[in-house]
């Protein structure tokens, strides 16, 4: 009987199964999206409870497919987005708060405090992270201190605290496994990236009882396997990543080097560093792009809190388009974009600036401005901010010359060649662009032998088309100067 891997991508606004063949083909996509909670100005939130309910759906959705082509499931791989935070009752699986998101911002003040006990220097060193809202451990800290009665149950070892990967395989392994993988362990504060354990100063300095954290697996590892009271048979749990190295791995990115960037709620450029966790001296993160068989690969990455996230908001939010495949015909009606700049800081800027309290805005509205205009603008602004990220690097004295994309929005050819146009370099856009649920399904498959090694992988991935950078530098910098204009005018911290 042929196999497919069962790719879960669970993404900050939907939940996603894909069926994967052995060559790395896309056979069958389920998806849920769900709710958003906004309770204050910066908060996000997720139900925990509605995330299970979503992963349940398209999962069975897919087992569904695979049954009617007589194809057995080999592996399952989870992709999540990271950092968003959950933290749920041992006894009975329950979590007692909302998931808090990645892009929540609650904490701002609380990171601050730390960074005036100087304690900044310690996470960049430990972590290779900022003392940032953005990442688990200040999440954790605020759910313990503001929800009735969790430390003192924390302190008596009857909470636990997973990353979505991690609360995912609790509920699928029906509580037998507490697990993560390196990749998602990286982005909690509370890792030390360089000994690739928990850290106990970082604990000390967060409060947080280290009996509340997951075990830390290699990418590819046995993360258990599926209760069998929810599809009727037990599946091997065999790959775990956080969305953004996943798509590292699903875009064969595995020599030192290279370089993707993701665009999809929001952009995360991650360049491969090999065996050395280079620091940044330009406010980028050193990360771990994925372990395998105990050896550690390091990333040096740069976080846009919001890319396809602002798309959203002009269908969702203002209404001015139905759908995202709009947005390409749109761009594309108008010579210009007429001098009107949006910068999307919905929750703060990422890197580099790494500024919590900044806001988005918009720049250079006359009588004329239209839809067009806005539509234009927000694509733009994608590509500004991924031009901050590549030059931040090249501070960094590193020089990259193609750039691999995927995610749902590089979809769009005028997007596509809007970036390779800022960026000055060769963009290429893979065959199969779903590459972060690609990425799970691939280390599932080493894992349980489908694949042999990284070069195997390697040689399932091709380029679906390059676009060449096309505008001459005059335009590009005039493009960018009038870019940085606004970013400074929405910056609280100069």
């Amino acid at each position: 009987m042929s196999q497919y891997i069962l790719s879960i991508d669970q993404g900050t606004t939907s939940s996603r199964a894909i069926l994967f063949d052995e060559n790395g083909h896309a056979r069958f996509t389920a998806q849920r999206e769900f709710t958003q909670h906004f309770p204050k100005d910066g908060w996000v939130e997720h139900d925990p409870e509605e995330i299970w309910t979503t992963t349940l759906e398209v999962v069975n959705e897919a087992l569904e497919k695979a049954e009617l082509e007589q194809r057995k499931i080999a592996a399952i791989g989870i992709t999540n987005q990271r950092e968003t935070t959950v933290v749920w009752d041992r006894t009975n699986g329950k979590p007692i708060y909302n998931a808090i998101v990645w892009q929540d911002r609650r904490t701002a003040g609380y990171c601050e405090s730390l960074r005036t006990r100087d304690m900044e220097s310690i996470v960049i060193s430990k972590t290779g992270l900022l003392l940032d809202p953005y990442f688990s451990g200040t999440k954790v800290n605020w759910i313990l201190d503001n929800v009735d009665g969790a430390r003192a149950i924390a302190e008596n070892g009857q909470l636990l605290f997973g990353t979505i990967d991690c609360f995912l395989i609790w509920r699928l392994t029906d509580g037998k496994v507490h697990a993560t993988d390196a990749t998602n362990a990286s982005r909690t504060l509370m890792f030390n990236i360089h000994q690739q354990d928990w850290d106990t100063e970082l604990l000390e300095m967060l409060d947080i009882p280290e009996s509340m954290l997951p075990d830390v697996r290699d990418c590819a590892a046995d993360y258990g396997r599926t209760s069998q009271g929810l599809f009727g048979t037990e599946i091997p749990i065999a790959g775990v990543a956080g969305d953004q190295q996943a798509a590292l791995i699903g875009q064969a990115c595995f020599e030192p080097g290279m370089i993707k960037s993701t665009y999809g709620t929001g952009c995360f450029m991650i360049l491969n560093t090999g065996e050395q966790a280079l620091a940044s001296s330009n406010r980028l993160l050193t990360t771990v792009g994925y372990r395998l068989d105990g050896k550690t690969t390091y990333a040096l990455e740069g976080s846009i809190f919001v890319a396809g996230a602002a798309v959203q908001w002009l269908r969702d939010g203002i209404g001015i388009i139905d759908t995202a495949h709009q947005t390409e015909a749109m761009a594309e009606s108008l010579d210009s974009n007429n001098g009107v700049y949006l910068v999307p800081a919905f929750t703060g800027l990422g890197a580099p600036h790494w500024d919590p309290d900044a806001r988005g805005a918009i720049f250079g509205i006359t009588r004329d401005t239209g839809p067009a205009e806005l539509v234009r603008a927000t694509l733009e602004s994608v590509c500004y901010q991924t031009f901050d990220l590549l030059e931040a690097k090249r501070r960094d004295g590193l020089k990259p010359t193609r750039l691999r994309v995927d995610g749902g929005m590089v979809q769009n050819n005028w997007l596509c060649q809007f970036l390779a146009d800022m960026l000055d370099i060769v963009v290429e856009r893979p065959a199969v662009t779903e590459t972060t649920a690609l990425g799970a399904a691939y280390l599932a498959g080493l894992q349980v032998g489908l694949y042999s090694s990284l070069d195997d992988i390697t040689q399932h991935w091709h380029a679906e088309r390059e676009f060449d950078p096309a505008m001459e530098s005059s335009r590009r910098n005039l493009l960018l100067a009038d870019w940085h204009e606004a970013i400074i005018k929405v910056k609280t911290n100069g």
